[in-house]
């Protein structure tokens, strides 16, 4: 009996300092997470960039690497200098569908003003209420964009705001005649003389006057843009992990760095669908090189909560689709990396940059909820009224 007591007794003072030591590892191990935590906190929101821990990134992109910030001001070019009639003119064509073949189809049909400046849609309507092939690209932010479209086809403001005109998917109206109809509009007179110093209306003053609204369409202070000029307290802890992750394990930097969050480049993610329903050659198509077959340019990640579907092809309904991803590096099936056009072979050939990051659910959310402290408020924009 005394042994059985004796033995009970043994066990009773191991367990009890087994528990003392799991509660003492716990107390540690969670005393050093919030040290950790306190300290991310401490450097980030220190309002120099210099002293945040070092962002992890692939080779190729270290070149062009540019950590993320704030939005520098915007550039006008020298040729279509900013004024304020200039902007109140070429905002009042952009909310004008006389632009349009049909008179019903503006601008704004595609880039609402109250949906992110896109249009939530996978593809929008355009002429005859036919269908587009890509997914409609937020003009929020535009001005720091080093070219247009997903393929890049545009290289200014100037000229991409004459292309959706002209496209028969699209406004399906010649330039030219777009322009004569709104030389008739008596209304426009007074508008285009002050902007310009004469009453002439042409495709070019049309396209300058569009071109410096469209810079003019930028974010405000976002709870990032706070955060990092000193406001601590503002961010969650999840959120503070989501920006570490970001520029960490998630690798997202690679693509997705400056004020700007894009690389301003061309990427192929893997989402081509060669010689499936839904192909798109992507960058090839304008640059005729095979390298460029299912290459997109990197969209900005600023109000990325506000412009979904995302992708090139509006394929992705969430923000935790897209997250989900790029951590799983998209396992691009084999049948999709090929297709004959015009009678060459081309071969997708998926960044090296994306691949298997296995995040945590954790992890994912905390990713989620830091690029949600990149959109700002909607700001109501007061349309203006049509010339006669």
């Amino acid at each position: 009996m005394k042994n059985v007591l004796s033995w009970i007794l043994v066990l009773f003072l191991l367990v009890s300092v087994l528990n003392n030591c799991l509660s003492n590892s716990v107390q540690k191990e969670a005393s050093q997470k919030v040290a950790f935590i306190d300290n991310l906190r401490k450097l980030y929101s220190s309002g120099d960039s210099s002293k945040w821990p070092k962002p992890i990134l692939d080779p190729e992109s270290k070149p062009s690497f540019s950590e993320i910030g704030h939005l520098p001001d915007v550039q006008f070019p020298s040729d279509n200098q900013y004024s304020s009639e200039k902007e109140l003119l070429g905002k009042t064509l952009f909310f004008d569908p006389r632009l349009s073949k049909s008179n019903q189809i503006a601008c704004a049909s595609c880039h609402d003003p109250e949906l992110g400046w896109c249009d939530s849609r996978t593809f929008s309507f355009g002429h005859d209420r036919q269908i587009g092939t890509r997914n409609a690209m937020s003009i929020l932010n535009v001005a720091y964009a080093k070219s247009l479209f997903w393929d890049g086809r545009a290289k200014s403001l100037e000229e991409q705001s004459q292309m959706p005109i002209q496209d028969e998917r699209e406004m399906s109206e010649h330039i030219d005649i777009a322009a004569g109809k709104i030389g008739k509009i008596k209304g426009y007179e007074i508008l285009f003389e002050k902007a310009f110093g004469d009453k002439s209306v042409t495709k070019d003053r049309i396209s300058k006057a569009i071109a410096t609204f469209e810079r003019t369409v930028k974010s405000s202070s976002s709870k990032f843009d706070k955060f990092i000029d000193g406001k601590s307290e503002i961010y969650t802890n999840d959120e503070l992990m989501g920006l570490h992750l970001f520029r960490t394990k998630a690798q997202c930097m690679n693509c997705h760095n400056s004020g700007y969050f894009s690389n301003s480049k061309f990427e192929n993610v893997g989402t081509s669908l060669l010689g499936e329903k839904g192909e798109d050659l992507g960058r090839y198509l304008i640059t005729k090189n095979a390298e460029d077959a299912g290459k997109f340019r990197v969209p900005s990640l600023r109000e990325v909560p506000r412009t979904g579907p995302w992708q090139h092809n509006g394929s992705m309904m969430t923000l935790t689709e897209v997250i989900e991803f790029y951590s799983k590096g998209n396992p691009e099936y084999s049948q999709k990396r090929s297709t004959v056009h015009e009678g060459i072979t081309l071969h997708s050939q998926k960044s090296g940059m994306v691949r298997m990051l296995e995040l945590s659910d954790e992890e994912i959310s905390q990713l989620e909820a830091f690029l949600r402290t990149l959109s700002t408020k909607t700001d109501r924009i007061t349309v203006p009224e049509l010339p006669r």
